[in-house]
């Protein structure tokens, strides 16, 4: 049994609250039906289950029923983001997945902060933030050379632009 001591649960804890924040507040400031508090808090408590797990397996080993905790928190999880994803009647439009998998994402990084491995953490924030920046842009500028939509997120009109006929 490994016993993590105060400063190591509140360093794990803390860093899966604040990556969490962050990719939330990516999505918050890019108005976004998600944000800062909820993926702080889908990061803090994915984390907590883990560390929880963690203290009852053996130094050095992923046990069974660790793998089945971090099984269970990513099947919750999909719930939570489909629940960001937003049908919408005219235009047969859905919205929210990236918000869904910003969701997925703090989840995984709460898991890794709770197993303390702290190279992925920071490597993963790093590439999720290079994708949340550049990832439109670079869409729209792929989308242009290539010949598809110049917006590969707008599907045309709705119904409630269309035209009036006379």
């Amino acid at each position: 049994m490994i016993e993590l001591g105060w400063q190591d649960i509140l360093l794990r804890l803390g860093i899966a609250a604040l990556a969490g924040s962050a990719i939330g507040l990516n999505r918050d400031l890019q108005g976004k039906p998600i944000g800062l508090k909820t993926l702080g808090i889908v990061g803090l408590s994915t984390a907590t289950v883990v560390v929880l797990a963690v203290q009852f397996a053996e130094p050095g080993k992923m046990t069974d029923a660790t793998s089945r905790v971090i099984q269970g928190i990513l099947t919750g999880i999909g719930f939570l983001g489909a629940g960001v994803i937003v049908h919408q009647r005219h235009g047969f439009r859905i919205r929210g997945l990236t918000s869904a998998a910003c969701t997925f994402l703090a989840a995984c990084v709460g898991i890794v902060c709770g197993v303390g491995q702290w190279n992925i953490v920071g490597i993963a924030l790093a590439l999720a933030f290079v994708l949340l920046t550049v990832g439109r842009l670079t869409e729209r500028w792929l989308h242009q050379i290539l010949g598809g939509k110049d917006d590969p997120h707008d599907d045309g009109p709705t119904q409630a632009a269309a035209p009036k006929r006379l």
